[in-house]
């Protein structure tokens, strides 16, 4: 029941987010935004992670339902990456605006592993699991790397 509600909230977080991506009041609000979605996208990553490696059963409907959050998820950081966004209480490097199409690039790598992820998922098969989610988190590994401070 909670991952319904889980995915429920996602779903309309992006249905109604999307005319508003546009118009941040504050770039504080920006990053306030894309941290918050990051935040979402890594509990339910670290959910299908726990039983990737043994940490947790693994209940496949479970990482069915979390795959589908995290790639929903996927999609609505990067809104938050605007001008003047560079600045304030943030994590993101430079590179991402003086590099942006290898950021963007990193961004769309991510997203197509999250795809496969979740297409694992709904396989119900742990290994299919184990092995996209281990291509998801090295995509995401690669872009903190690049473009987050430690």
């Amino acid at each position: 029941m909670k991952t319904l509600a889980s995915l429920v909230l996602a779903v309309a977080a992006v249905s109604l987010s999307a005319p508003a991506m546009a118009q941040f009041q504050k770039p504080e609000d920006a990053i306030k935004y894309r941290k918050a979605a990051m935040t979402v996208m890594a509990a339910h990553f670290g959910r299908i992670g726990a039983m990737a490696s043994g940490k947790a059963p693994f209940d496949a409907k479970v990482a069915e339902d979390n795959a589908a959050i995290v790639q929903t998820m996927s999609k609505l950081p990067f809104a938050g990456f605007g001008p003047g966004t560079d600045k304030g209480e943030t994590r993101a490097l430079p590179a991402i605006w003086t590099e942006q199409a290898k950021f963007n690039a990193a961004v769309e790598k991510m997203q197509g592993d999250v795809v496969k992820l979740a297409a694992a998922a709904k396989t119900g098969n742990l290994d299919s699991v184990k092995t996209a989610f281990g291509a998801a988190g090295q995509s995401c590994k690669a872009c903190h790397d690049d473009f987050r401070k430690d």
